[in-house]
């Protein structure tokens, strides 16, 4: 029997949301930028980084642990 890791799910959760949000703050930063563009590129990479990361806590945390 496996049982789930719920802190790991949960900080997957929190990191998908501290991702999203980031990503739309800097959304209504770049029209400030010099270089939007550049600028854009690099939130999202950093927000796809995390985002894939969150992922994958999740995944491991619902998948769990024998008991």
């Amino acid at each position: 029997m496996r049982r789930k890791n719920w802190r790991i799910v949960i900080a997957g959760l929190v990191l998908i949301v501290i991702a999203l949000v980031f990503f739309f703050f800097m959304l209504s930063v770049a029209s400030k930028s010099n270089d939007p563009v550049v600028l854009m590129q690099t939130v999202g990479t950093v927000a796809g980084a995390v985002g894939g990361i969150s992922l994958v806590m999740i995944i491991i945390g619902l998948i769990g642990k024998r008991v």
